[in-house]
């Protein structure tokens, strides 16, 4: 399998659950500061040009929550996804709401800060974000209380994709509010299969070129 990614991008959430389930890949780092990504090479792959995709053979697939879906469900065994059918569908519900509800307002907020041309940036779509984001991690939180993992008693991919998303809003300073939900971000970061934190990803990147 070749996993293309780049620093600290969604790509940290498939590289988490292929250390999870200690399935050997091959990396292969797509420099979006160089637009690598806007390569014909990397668009045969992604014409969306974005990160990441995994390639297994003969299937190429793109979408984080989609590759860490797929992954779980080729090595079942090793537990990422529950075998129960209601589980299971808990556990989807749970990763769909934080892909859409959780990360759609942190997307909103990093498009209108940095990722946008200033010109094409609506400030005043920043702070209505932040109250969306805040009004779905309510959400969340109240469903973590006195819950280790996201669904069942042991850890799964929807576990990994939340981690992230709420690294990601710890970035923008949208935990103060969770401090439920910034324990559980951080005891998952200790696990020893863990990525990097996003801002340690973005160091490491900046280091590096």
């Amino acid at each position: 399998m070749r996993l293309y990614e780049f620093g600290p991008t969604r790509s940290l959430r498939v590289r988490w659950t292929l250390q999870e389930l200690g399935v050997p890949f091959q990396s292969v780092i797509v420099d979006m500061s160089r637009n690598e990504h806007q390569l014909p090479d990397f668009l045969s792959l992604n014409p969306a040009a974005k990160l990441p995709v995994l390639v297994d053979g003969d299937l190429v697939l793109n979408e984080s929550a989609a590759i860490v879906l797929y992954l779980a469900e080729k090595y079942a065994d090793k537990g990422l996804v529950p075998k129960d059918l209601r589980e299971r569908a808990d556990m989807t519900r749970w990763l769909l709401f934080t892909v859409t509800e959780l990360e759609q307002p942190l997307w909103r907020i990093a498009r209108n800060t940095f990722v946008y041309a200033e010109s094409d940036r609506v400030a005043a779509d920043v702070p209505v974000a932040r109250r969306d984001f805040e009004a779905m991690a309510a959400v969340m939180d109240a469903h973590m209380r006195d819950r280790e993992f996201v669904v069942g008693n042991h850890v799964t991919v929807a576990d990994f994709v939340l981690a992230y998303t709420l690294d990601w809003a710890n970035e923008e300073e949208l935990l103060a509010k969770f401090p439920r939900l910034k324990a559980y971000m951080e005891k998952l970061y200790r696990r020893p299969t863990a990525t990097p934190r996003i801002a340690a990803a973005m160091a490491a990147v900046q280091a590096a070129g």
